[in-house]
């Protein structure tokens, strides 16, 4: 039966019970609902006793309501995510950004301060599987002092990457479509640092994530082959060709992958000494693996 809400209160009220009963995160509710009135939270519980919702607002909200009961992310259907205090867009052709992935950006600042103190000169960074830019953006806007270069084998994902540089007046990023480092071995160009958040989930796991991610965000942004490896593997064969004598690497990784993708670095510089580090999440996790030498 279509809901007979009128008021602001009573949609919340309405939507967060439905959510529940449908297995969903109620708190989806409050975030839709302040999509569509476009109100802040504060906005949204000053005049949630009182305002009434017209009914072409109404519809769509509801509309939302069932299309993220049926699986839908909600990040798709509002069509933006927020990541380090900005907001992206983001559609089916890109992975939702994470908070995980905010523990990067802020990995790779740091270690960039501490290993190339006293560098005078701009430094060259490339993000590798850029999706919707979220790295390579963040990092521009952080930290004037970088060049940075994004990549991504989907052209569509570009797309979207690039819309964000604009939208959020991000310092000139070079876009490339291409396949790994394929395209800078191709060149002969090298790098300073080197990010990336490749995918890294095992085949045999995808059907245990829920269905708003296997069914919604792009596969080729979450598999990483049977073991979730192979994209690091692929890595090792290149990263060697690309990088400038005294280089920052950084990957995020799945839980449990730390060791393997350390030895794996460790194995591939250890002619040049590279000091190898995994890192924890804020739940914990291994989350993190930077290499510098």
């Amino acid at each position: 039966m279509k809901p007979t809400f009128t008021k602001i209160h009573e949609a919340l009220n309405w939507a967060s019970s439905f959510l529940e009963k449908q297995n969903r995160e109620p708190f989806a509710a409050e975030l839709l609902l302040r999509h569509h009135l476009q109100m802040s939270r504060a906005q949204l519980y000053a005049s949630i006793r009182d305002q009434w919702m017209d009914e072409k607002t109404k519809e769509a909200f509801i509309e939302d309501v069932y299309q993220y009961a049926g699986g839908t992310p909600v990040q798709y259907l509002m069509g933006y995510e927020f990541f380090y205090g900005r907001k992206f867009e983001v559609n089916e052709e890109v992975l939702i950004p994470r908070p995980e992935t905010e523990e990067l950006i802020e990995g790779v600042l740091k270690r960039k301060k501490e290993h190339f103190s006293g560098r005078s000169e701009k430094l060259n960074v490339v993000d590798i599987g850029t999706g919707s830019g979220i790295i390579a953006i963040t990092l521009a806007l952080e930290d004037p002092a970088l060049r940075v270069t994004a990549t991504d084998i989907a052209e569509e994902s570009l797309e979207v990457a690039h819309k964000n540089a604009q939208n959020l007046e991000a310092p000139s990023i070079c876009f490339i479509q291409g396949d790994l480092l394929t395209p800078f071995l191709e060149r002969g160009e090298k790098f300073d640092i080197i990010v990336s958040n490749p995918p890294y989930i095992p085949e045999g796991d995808i059907e245990n994530l829920s269905d708003i991610v296997k069914d919604h965000e792009p596969i080729r942004a979450l598999v990483g082959g049977t073991d979730g490896l192979d994209l690091y593997r692929r890595f090792m064969d290149q990263l060697p060709h690309v990088v400038e004598d005294h280089a920052l690497i950084a990957f995020e990784i799945g839980v449990g992958q730390g060791e393997n993708v350390a030895d794996m670095l460790q194995k591939t510089f250890q002619h040049k000494g590279i000091h190898v580090e995994i890192v924890h999440d804020i739940n914990g996790k291994d989350r993190m693996v930077f290499g510098r030498f």
